[in-house]
């Protein structure tokens, strides 16, 4: 988090917290929500600004409710999450990078029956985005053998058999999971509300 940032939470502790006005896409692009992007339920505008991007993304952090946020200086933008706390992307440097611009090496990955592969490195919780799915799920394999598209939804219907990821040098194993488990799973909230306020799902 940014010393200039700690500093205006120091001399103002007690700046009301902002809800709605920022999202995080499944593509990993950060949103802004006007009233009216949240009146008519609209993803809002994409963040471009490069300087804006920079500076959400490093102080980008988690309540202990689960609640992802944005401190921007004294106040807390809580995030909206279409899917996960974090979306990550293939690179060719790194294999897998998350929308913060840091390296990801995940150490698990998990399969939905929506198809959504999702990845996992300690605290990170990063859903690929879906126009890099598809090379990773051409890195799968079954009982070490290349997985045809027939058997992946075979596995996904009955989960028999080792299903693995190959990332480099890494080889990880892969689970399935429902999509509507993956928050309760990881302990992260898509939609922060105040105390008190039920959101719908």
């Amino acid at each position: 988090m940014d010393d200039i940032v700690k500093q205006a939470m120091a001399k103002w502790p007690n700046v009301p917290d902002c809800y709605d006005w920022l999202a995080l896409d499944a593509r990993g692009v950060w949103r802004m929500r006007d009233e009216r992007a949240q009146q008519l339920g609209l993803a809002g505008d994409k963040v471009v600004q490069t300087a804006l991007l920079a500076f959400i993304n490093r102080n980008y952090a988690v309540d202990r409710r689960g609640c992802w946020f944005f401190q921007n200086g004294p106040q807390r933008v809580f995030v909206n999450l279409a899917a996960t706390p974090y979306i990550a992307r293939t690179d060719p440097v790194h294999g897998l990078t998350v929308q913060t611009g840091a390296p990801l090496a995940p150490q698990q990955a998990f399969l939905s029956e929506a198809g959504a592969l999702v990845v996992v490195a300690g605290a990170v919780v990063a859903q690929v985005d879906d126009r890099d799915v598809a090379p990773l799920l051409a890195a799968l394999s079954l009982n070490h053998t290349p997985i045809s598209d027939d058997a992946l939804l075979a596995w996904l219907e009955n989960g028999t058999g080792s299903l693995r990821l190959q990332l480099g040098e890494s080889s990880i194993a892969v689970e399935r999971i429902a999509s509507a488990d993956l928050a309760a799973r990881f302990g992260f909230v898509r939609l922060p509300a105040t105390a008190g306020t039920v959101l719908p799902v």
